[in-house]
């Protein structure tokens, strides 16, 4: 069987957009209720995530970095356990 490293990059990208996407807008928003209280008030958790969700087809910057940032903070602990060998 062949070793395909862009399948296995690209299973890991889709699952960190994937918690990007429905796992921070639920992390955002529990922490957000503990110190601020309710998104709004006639909304929840479903506001936030939705709120989210459009702006990401809007293309809004902070949207996608928010949603991409998993992946990059996968990135970044790559880069830096690559760095740390050549180091050590």
């Amino acid at each position: 069987m062949h070793d395909y490293p862009w399948r296995r990059e690209l299973v890991m990208a889709a699952a960190s957009f994937g918690v990007g996407l429905f796992i921070l807008p639920l992390a955002i928003y529990a922490v957000g209720k503990q110190i601020f209280g309710d998104y709004s008030p006639d909304g929840g958790l479903m506001a936030l995530a939705e709120h989210i969700w459009s702006d990401l087809l809007v293309l809004e910057p902070s949207a996608w970095i928010l949603v991409l940032s998993p992946y990059l903070v996968l990135q970044l602990g790559r880069l830096a356990r690559r760095l740390w060998r050549v180091q050590v």
